[in-house]
């Protein structure tokens, strides 16, 4: 069954799917760089989500304490279980948490997926710009094109660091995204800096969504390379995150 975002329709967005809390098995802990944690979970009756769209997950302490956070979606749609990478924090009480408690075979409450305006479906071109943790919902669109074969509709731009703090650095190697390290220099030369405009505008295609997902700074950064390379801000989603109060 797809239950509606109601928020999302009131606000007269795009009719994403969206689905309440349910428990999630934990059957994969990854940690692929010692900044982060993969998890893959196992999600019974689960609403088939879209590329971009994320979910929140809450923890109860045993006192009845409670405290939850939104996560991006990495996994394609199509995959059999759900797919998070998480950037642990420093201080974090979630990310922490996933990062150094959780075992497979442990239960989660999740609520999702959420959200109807950062979102992508493969049915036309796009661009995505993203910075360090970022890079998930857009490895999920990537990954998307991927299995529907449509690959060719897909543009990028991801930054990091280094490139040992860039999730997902293989698949994006591997679709020929610009890699842009502002600590070292990439895989294909490039010197070590941040992005610039004349990079991005390379990019842009003639039509579709300009997806632009990072910290507060790197996407009004972004944002502000796009529109002096003369993208009509319509065609920019902003997706933006910063630590918590």
């Amino acid at each position: 069954m797809t239950e509606l975002d109601s928020d999302e329709q009131s606000r007269g967005l795009r009719r994403a799917p969206a689905g309440g809390w349910r428990t999630a098995v934990v059957r994969e802990v990854s940690h692929p760089t010692r900044f982060g944690v993969r998890l893959r979970l196992d999600v019974p009756d689960r609403v088939d989500h879209w590329p971009g769209q994320h979910y929140v997950i809450r923890l109860t302490a045993e006192d009845g304490y409670t405290a939850q956070r939104s996560y991006s979606i990495a996994s394609d749609p199509a995959d059999p279980l759900l797919e998070f990478w998480i950037e642990r924090l420093a201080d974090g009480e979630v990310s922490g948490y996933l990062a150094d408690v959780v075992e497979p075979g442990d239960e989660l409450e999740i609520r999702g997926p959420i959200g109807g305006w950062f979102v992508w479906t493969a049915t036309e071109p796009m661009l995505g710009v993203a910075g360090g943790s970022g890079v998930v919902p857009i490895v999920s669109m990537l990954r998307h094109a991927v299995r529907v074969g449509r690959p060719e509709l897909v543009r990028l731009a991801v930054s990091a660091r280094t490139l040992a703090e860039l999730p997902y650095a293989d698949e994006f190697t591997a679709a020929g995204a610009l890699l842009v390290l502002s600590r070292a220099d990439s895989p294909s030369g490039r010197a070590a800096a941040r992005i610039a405009g004349a990079e991005l505008a390379a990019l842009v295609p003639p039509s579709g969504p300009c997806l632009v997902c990072g910290s507060t700074a790197f996407t009004g950064a972004a944002v502000r390379l796009l529109t002096e390379c003369g993208v009509d801000v319509h065609r920019i989603r902003i997706e933006s995150f910063g630590p918590s109060g």
